[in-house]
């Protein structure tokens, strides 16, 4: 399966993926926007165990991985999880390709081809202090419907460090 845009292929997530994978982590982990996010393994068996398992689910519709690739080179990937009427979904692009509009191309890109399906509701959640991506959310039609506590981390005394998250959610009526 492979979507084209005029700039970019988006395609299911690879096996082969993984070193792609790991290059966009290592980029993501120097970030400051890092703290707002699970952690991703940076050892390799890891990672290429779990971009087989990605490639593997994906073309089922429940949990798709897709890898956005300008011209031949992997720039980032996204997610979606099917839940009810619709599906969550998430992103990360390497910094390189940030401010270009690729995350948004991609995105309505794929809420498009999914919305196909009778899928008309998507969920998105990132800090609030992530404006960057809270733009972005807000630049394809996507508003604050909810303010949650996110940890990810612990201090050095094992206590959970919280910060600010909000839930985002683009609905689309079918006729």
């Amino acid at each position: 399966m492979v979507l084209k845009t005029s700039r970019l292929n988006i395609r299911y997530i690879e096996s082969d993926d993984w070193k792609n994978l790991i290059e966009i982590w290592k980029d993501f982990n120097q970030s400051e926007f890092s703290k707002y996010d699970v952690p991703h393994s940076l050892d390799e068996t890891e990672v290429q165990e779990k971009t087989k398992r990605w490639a593997q689910v994906s073309p089922h519709k429940e949990h798709m991985f897709f890898a956005v690739c300008n011209q031949k080179e992997m720039i980032g990937y996204i997610d979606f999880h099917k839940n009810d009427d619709g599906y969550e979904c998430g992103y990360c692009f390497h910094s390189k390709f940030h401010g270009m509009g690729y995350a948004k191309e991609s995105m309505q890109m794929l809420m498009e081809w999914l919305s196909r399906d009778s899928s008309k509701r998507f969920v998105a959640g990132t800090a609030l202090n992530n404006l960057p991506s809270v733009k972005l959310l807000t630049s394809l039609g996507f508003r604050k419907i909810g303010e949650e506590k996110v940890s990810f981390y612990k201090d050095e005394k094992g206590e959970d460090i919280y910060f600010d998250g909000g839930i985002f959610e683009q609905c689309k009526i079918l006729l």
